[in-house]
């Protein structure tokens, strides 16, 4: 049986959904554990009391309620921004936005703010072995830097 491991934290009308999947490997006669599988759900405007796990009353998510129960769940988080750009920059890189120039908000087609040579997030997940993805809202810039 999976064993799930969900996480909503809220602030500053952001909040961030992470869910690990831990599956049970069988070989050999001995029970192994693989790496977990990671799943960032990473909203804007979706505050602490939007979803009816953490008490919302006028809409019902049950979805995230179902990981919410069978999980762990924090409800205590800190973020460098309550803007979208700056605050996935932050996550992406560990690096506070106000550090560095051209972090604001960005429109849709402005270039690529995060170096592709500094190490980020998806890149120490890569080192470890896994696979990253990211669908929705990037809103970090495109191209190459």
């Amino acid at each position: 049986m999976a064993r799930i491991i969900s996480a909503l934290m809220s602030w500053g009308g952001l909040a961030s959904l992470s869910i690990a999947l831990l599956n049970p490997l069988v070989g050999f006669g001995q029970q192994k554990l693989t790496k977990p599988n990671i799943i960032y759900i990473y909203a804007d405007d979706l505050g602490y009391g939007d979803v009816s796990a953490y008490g919302a009353t006028k809409i019902q998510t049950p979805n995230l309620d179902r990981l919410a129960a069978s999980g762990i769940r924090f409800t205590n988080a800190h973020t460098t921004s309550a803007t979208c750009t700056p605050s996935r920059f932050g996550l992406m890189t560990g690096i506070y936005p106000w550090r560095q120039q051209g972090t604001g908000v960005l429109p849709g087609d402005a270039k690529l703010i995060i170096p592709t040579d500094r190490i980020s997030l998806p890149k120490i997940f890569k080192k470890a072995g896994y696979h990253t993805a990211v669908v929705g809202k990037w809103h970090l810039g495109l191209g190459t830097r």
